[in-house]
């Protein structure tokens, strides 16, 4: 017999005190779309009844509103440079108590290892993390990343109870093609019963049904309404994304109706700690929309049940019988103001804090913190053929967008090669491959950042992460570059050969062990120093050229092995 089963129907029915009954709290009915001012009894953490209940335990909601807990349909955990129990530290004060990870940064730079540390330290924690299996490493075969992972090396993680499915396939023309590696490990995820994502970028038509028909059912990478109808019209979850470096949910509003809003849900994909300490997660989100006209019932089902119901959730997203009391207390539903967390009728956290404690030390596999093999970089190395009154196809970023513009303009020419311009903004950049020591130097020319001196780099570059380097002149570029490698991998800015500014990432050169607060201080400090080399913009520079590296994002990308026209699939010369 059941008798934890029994226990909650006993519960439910009156004959015993519930553990916890929440009192004079106004509830949001995501079913109905109404709010409601009745009681939450809770049992074992879980919900067992709304109504009027005496429990052991009585906690005074005081009139304030209460959400479910919110859900990140899909996010990168790497892209906030912290482990999973900091992260979780982060985000559960925001609301949040439900992500869909993908671990496929830290996937391309160590393979199944890398997979691994992330489910273990996800082990445990308050924030319920579930996770997606990275199905393109290397995201495609123009690049160099440091794993290559077979439908064979994902099989053994769907035993992981954690695991929902195959993340983001990015891959479309394997798909599309039928390739072998591709067809196996979408055969394994629907053989296994699980769920997969994707990530349709510039996908229309006769493609996106292919897409469709292949059991891809989401799409963060809409940007325009148009797309959306598009991915809703053939049954998929439409995700608007509100991360970093790109910001689509005000442009994807409009598409929202009350017929179809079933389908629509909220992630941050990647969002760096900064953004998520000083804006939040999906609660930006929520106040986002909302603020921009969308009803105030609708953004929070978006955040819940939505959520919950795109990856087979039953028991997330609702204040319900038999539902986890994932509970968020509200000031305001309008700006989202959070008071109080609760996982499975715990307080987590309170007034923006986490009152939690009881959080592990996580074991960093050795092979973790070795992950820069690079040979010597000189000048030469880096130089970019170029005769005088030349024409070159420059990538040109898009502000707090991942797409980027092909154009082709005029380039300075100095002894035979290109020469970066400040007055016309075109800046030198370089992909190094840094995996397996190959030698691979990508070089293009970048439009768009607006450095008037100095150079930065990282070994953060989607999705492969190889070093990718912006400079104005070649000295401070390889000197960056040097340091990146001496303090095995992270972020660095250097100015007249100095290191101005610069965060260790000690974890496959993405993450770091340090406290969150502590990186938060660093990223200050690297804010500061991008204003002294003339940054002057209104996005992130570093998460901006991280996605300069991702050959499966249009326009025009710089990969280890050159210049990349997404387009057409192809590498191109840097100079015509």
């Amino acid at each position: 017999m059941n008798h934890s089963l029994t226990r909650k129907l006993a519960t439910s029915a009156k004959k015993v005190k519930a553990d916890i009954v929440i009192k004079n709290g106004k509830i949001i009915d995501v079913f109905n779309g109404e709010i409601i001012e009745e009681d939450i009894a809770i049992q074992d953490g879980i919900i067992i009844g709304i109504g009027q209940y005496e429990g052991k335990k009585t906690i005074d909601a005081n009139g304030k509103y209460i959400s479910p807990g919110f859900i990140d349909g899909h996010v990168h955990i790497e892209s906030a440079m912290v482990t999973p129990q900091q992260f979780s530290q982060v985000v559960v004060p925001n609301g949040v108590t439900t992500v869909i990870a993908d671990p496929h940064e830290i996937a391309n730079v160590s393979g199944k290892t890398g997979i691994q540390f992330m489910i273990d330290s996800a082990k445990n924690l308050p924030l319920n993390i579930f996770f997606m299996l990275p199905s393109c490493v290397p995201a495609t075969p123009f690049e160099n990343a440091g794993a290559t992972l077979s439908a064979n090396d994902l099989r053994e993680f769907y035993q992981e109870d954690n695991v929902l499915g195959l993340a983001e396939v990015m891959d479309f023309p394997s798909v599309f093609h039928q390739e072998q590696m591709m067809m196996e490990k979408l055969s394994d995820a629907h053989q296994f019963g699980k769920k997969i994502d994707g990530h349709a970028a510039g996908i229309t038509g006769d493609a996106l049904n292919v897409y469709a028909a292949a059991g891809i059912k989401t799409d963060h990478e809409c940007v325009t309404p148009e797309e959306a109808h598009e991915r809703l019209k053939r049954g998929m979850y439409v995700m608007l994304r509100e991360g970093s470096a790109a910001r689509d949910v005000k442009a994807l509003l409009p598409v929202i109706t009350e017929r179809n809003a079933r389908r629509c849900l909220f992630v941050t994909d990647d969002k760096h700690l900064d953004d998520l300490i000083a804006e939040g997660s999906i609660d930006y989100n929520i106040s986002l929309s909302i603020e921009n006209g969308i009803d105030r019932i609708t953004a929070y089902q978006m955040a819940t049940l939505h959520a919950a119901e795109c990856f087979g959730l039953t028991t997330k997203g609702a204040i319900a019988p038999g539902y986890d009391a994932d509970l968020v207390f509200l000031d305001d539903l309008q700006t989202v103001k959070v008071n109080q967390v609760f996982i499975k009728g715990e307080l987590i956290a309170e007034e923006g804090h986490c009152v939690h404690s009881s959080y592990k030390t996580d074991m960093i596999p050795s092979s973790l913190l070795d992950t820069i093999h690079i040979n010597e970089i000189g000048l030469e190395d880096i130089q970019i053929p170029c005769p005088k009154d030349a024409s070159a196809n420059i990538i040109e970023i898009i502000p707090n967008k991942i797409i980027t513009k092909h154009v082709v303009e005029k380039v300075d020419s100095e002894n035979g090669h290109f020469q970066p311009s400040i007055k016309k903004d075109q800046l030198k950049m370089a992909v190094i491959e840094r995996h397996s020591s190959t030698g691979n130097i990508g070089l293009g020319i970048v439009k768009g950042f607006g450095l008037t001196s100095g150079a930065i780099a990282s070994t953060v570059a989607h999705d492969s992460h190889n070093i990718i380097a912006i400079g104005t002149n070649d000295q401070d570029l390889l000197k960056a570059i040097d340091v990146l490698k001496a303090m095995g991998g992270g972020l660095v800015v250097v100015m007249d050969d100095e290191v101005i500014a610069s965060l260790p990432l000690e974890i496959s050169g993405l993450m770091t062990t340090a406290p969150f607060i502590q990186i938060n201080e660093s990223l200050k400090e690297i804010d500061k120093a991008l204003v002294e080399i003339g940054f002057s913009g209104n996005f992130n520079p570093f998460l901006t050229m991280s996605f300069l590296a991702l050959p499966v994002i249009p326009e025009l990308k710089l990969t280890d092995l050159g210049l990349f026209q997404v387009k057409d699939f192809k590498h191109i010369e840097v100079i015509q």
